[in-house]
């Protein structure tokens, strides 16, 4: 996968409420619906996805090894750590993370999701997704909080994720 002949011609398009959905544990809680990846578009290149952070939720600092990540800022409001700085995420701010950033999201909401879309190259984002979540589909109620996998450190650097 991932050469231009499986590429060349290749469209994909995807609505809202397609593709796989999973819950993730806390402390992000909410989901992860990753949309444009390898196994269907054919290009292992590169995925694409949005992540909804529950409110009073966050993506614990990490940073990716092997891959280049964009986020940009989709619904609602919180903070994005990248190196030990702090910046507003309000709809439309946009994080280019190259490799070894280290970065962290934070939903400082009581009550309203932070929708982040992420574009991460190469792909494999969306595996961490379904190694560490539970499916999900579309509008079934939250469940209560669970937590991440015991092996999660392992699953993190298999897939050339750097927990800090």
């Amino acid at each position: 996968m991932g050469d231009t002949a499986t590429s060349r011609g290749r469209a994909i398009v995807k609505q809202p409420g397609e593709g796989n959905s999973f819950w993730q544990p806390v402390p992000a809680s909410g989901h992860a619906d990753p949309k444009l990846v390898p196994l269907d578009t054919g290009f292992d290149g590169m995925s694409m996805g949005f992540q909804t952070i529950a409110p009073n939720g966050r993506v614990r600092e990490h940073s990716h090894s092997d891959q280049i990540e964009l986020q940009i800022c989709f619904r609602g409001a919180g903070r994005v750590i990248v190196d030990d700085v702090s910046h507003d995420l309000t709809p439309g701010t946009s994080c280019f993370l190259g490799y070894d950033v280290r970065h962290e999201i934070i939903n400082e909401s009581d009550d309203e999701e932070l929708v982040m879309m992420w574009v991460i190259t190469p792909a494999g984002l969306e595996d961490f997704f379904g190694a560490i979540g539970r499916p999900r589909s579309e509008g079934e109620a939250a469940p209560e909080p669970f937590a991440r996998p015991e092996n999660v450190v392992e699953v993190e650097r298999g897939m050339g994720m750097n927990d800090t």
